[in-house]
């Protein structure tokens, strides 16, 4: 009798914990929200985006979010899901889920083979750590969620979450690089130009007696202005603040140097000075400075 009733009881158990276990949704777009966390606009451009994203490359990525996974594991759970919905094309396996579970309070990203060697795991935890933890952590799901797409579809295409700089409304990530409108590359070539120009002259008054306080406060409103091009406001700002402090403390530091009281007797005395291959002059109400044939003056200085 008791035999019996084990047998009974037995597959009544099982099949109480294998009805407990999510169902797999069906597959009804790149964006499936089954939890009901994302507004009708990010579903929309997350749609479009992932779109765009696999008509360029080939690769296939769907979002899922489910409300909770009752206790199973959830990379079984993600693993199921891709199988299901046979995501990457064939021979391919380029496919990548993106599972999302608020109330278990669970994320993972899962990756095709094919598509392992670019987004590694570690790459893979770093978006979920820190691009979309922290946005779910204040509730804000449709940017969290957002946003791993995007840093997600940033390092397949080539790029490194160090690129990430713009946001869905055009805006920057970083405060560091808000305001400006420059990709990566052109930041450093149109960088290279500013800061290599009022570098050089920044270099210049700090190591010439005299005329460096002039161009001290004469380069004040470019360091303040220019930087903005590439570093945007916020970054100007740490620029500029630099700046104001870095030159005198370099400049006093030099005064004590042995070759600097030289030049500036020298000048003083003699009317001009060498110092590491540069001549430097004073005459009347201004002074110049030469290396080799170069020659260029025309800076009143104190």
């Amino acid at each position: 009798m008791k035999n019996r009733t084990l047998l009974l009881i037995v597959p009544l158990l099982w099949t109480g914990i294998l009805s407990a276990q999510p169902d797999i949704p069906y597959l009804t777009g790149r964006v499936t929200d089954t939890a009901r966390i994302l507004s009708r606009e990010t579903i929309q451009s997350l749609t479009e985006t992932l779109k765009v994203h696999e008509e360029r490359t080939g690769n296939q990525i769907a979002v899922l979010t489910i409300s909770t996974l009752e206790g199973e594991s959830i990379e079984d759970y993600a693993v199921k899901v891709f199988d299901a919905w046979k995501l990457g094309q064939e021979g391919e396996d380029n496919g990548l889920l993106i599972l999302v579970v608020p109330d278990d309070r669970r994320m993972r990203i899962e990756v095709g083979y094919g598509l392992e060697p670019v987004l590694t795991d570690g790459k893979a935890g770093e978006i979920i750590h820190n691009v979309m933890t922290p946005r779910f952590k204040t509730g804000d799901y449709d940017d969290g969620i957002a946003e791993g797409v995007r840093a997600v579809i940033t390092v397949l295409e080539g790029g490194t979450l160090s690129d990430m700089g713009r946001t869905k409304d055009g805006q920057t990530d970083s405060a560091f690089l808000e305001g400006t409108d420059l990709n990566l590359k052109e930041r450093i070539l149109i960088g290279a130009f500013i800061f290599g120009i009022i570098g050089l002259f920044t270099f210049i008054g700090i190591v010439t007696p005299g005329v460096g306080w002039f161009l001290y406060v004469f380069l004040i409103p470019f360091w303040a202005l220019f930087p903005i091009v590439v570093l945007g406001s916020q970054g100007a700002l740490y620029c500029l603040i630099v700046y104001l402090f870095g030159f005198p403390v370099a400049k006093l530091f030099l005064q004590n140097t042995t070759w600097y009281r030289k030049a500036r007797a020298d000048i003083s005395k003699k009317g001009g000075a060498s110092v590491g291959g540069f001549n430097w002059g004073s005459g009347g109400s201004g002074s110049s400075w030469s290396s080799g044939g170069f020659s260029g003056g025309g800076f009143s200085g104190g």
